[in-house]
């Protein structure tokens, strides 16, 4: 194994002190950016990306958003997107503290966090925005596919193979037997069961808050006035962001541009994880 492909482990300091666990890949001198996963995923949706865009001379910082992983949950049960948004905002300034100003890679609600952290007040001082399988509004059969997989199974599995399994039956277009020991750090142990390691809170906000009326032109606006290149890369096969929707936005955002990953749906980095990052390196070069 590779200097390269060992992560080093880190904290943030989100909204209201709430601590943020990351992983770390490449040399501290390197230019930061940052990989931010999805709604009920954790750091580790990145453990393949971060030691090649290292490798690549990048400083790759992947947190657990808060609720998720080995973050801290909300005391409140507040998971509101601007929450999440606050959060990246903290972390991007002390990221440029240290003398980096970042890319933002964002899948899902990490990417709606980090637009909205790019285009509101108070923007968050980034170098470039990859919004990975997310734009202004969703399909709303896809969401519902997901919000409706995040409710299955709320007593959790007797074993982590068992977990892999309703995994697999989700994920059917990936064609290989899902990895039981890659799918432990998206789990934790409560008494004799494996659960899903996210605040089970987060669905009340989820719930009818996917695409609330006035969302999309919020979103867009964001989009418009974050004054940084803006990447869309978008699953070929995804239920979530249709070719459609890609190119309104596309349209609607003049710096902004979009990309396709064949045979990779909505989790794009875990089905097409090389093809995910041919389709970045292009972009990132142009960053100069």
């Amino acid at each position: 194994m590779t200097p390269d492909a060992l992560p080093r482990p880190r904290s943030f300091v989100g909204r209201d002190g709430v601590l943020l666990a990351a992983d770390v890949w490449g040399e501290a001198t390197a230019p930061p950016l940052v990989l931010l996963h999805g709604g009920g995923q954790t750091r580790h949706a990145w453990d393949r990306t971060g030691p090649r865009l290292a490798g690549l001379g990048w400083r790759a910082v992947a947190p657990d958003l808060r609720g998720h992983g080995t973050s801290q949950w909300s005391a409140d049960g507040a998971y509101d997107l601007d929450v999440f948004a606050e959060d990246v905002r903290a972390l991007v300034a002390e990221l440029v503290a240290e003398g980096g100003v970042p890319v933002l890679v964002g899948a899902s609600l990490g990417g709606l966090s980090s637009l909205l952290a790019a285009g509101e007040a108070p923007r968050a001082a980034i170098r470039a925005l990859v919004l990975v399988d997310v734009a202004h509004r969703p399909d709303p059969r896809g969401v519902r596919r997901i919000v409706e997989f995040m409710r299955r199974r709320p007593g959790g599995f007797a074993s982590v193979e068992e977990a892999a399994a309703v995994v697999c039956a989700y994920l059917p277009h990936r064609g290989r037997p899902y990895d039981p020991e890659g799918l432990r750090n998206n789990l934790r142990r409560v008494g004799d069961r494996w659960v899903w390691h996210w605040d089970p809170r987060m669905l009340v906000s989820f719930e009818g808050r996917t695409d609330p009326p006035g969302m999309a032109e919020r979103l867009l606006g964001a989009a418009r006035h974050a004054d940084v290149p803006i990447l869309l890369v978008r699953g070929g096969l995804s239920d979530v962001v249709r070719e459609d929707i890609a190119e309104e936005f596309c349209d609607e955002v003049p710096h902004a541009r979009y990309v396709d990953v064949g045979d990779a749906g909505h989790m794009v980095v875990g089905d097409r994880n090389e093809p995910f990052i041919d389709a970045l390196i292009p972009f990132l070069e142009g960053l100069g």
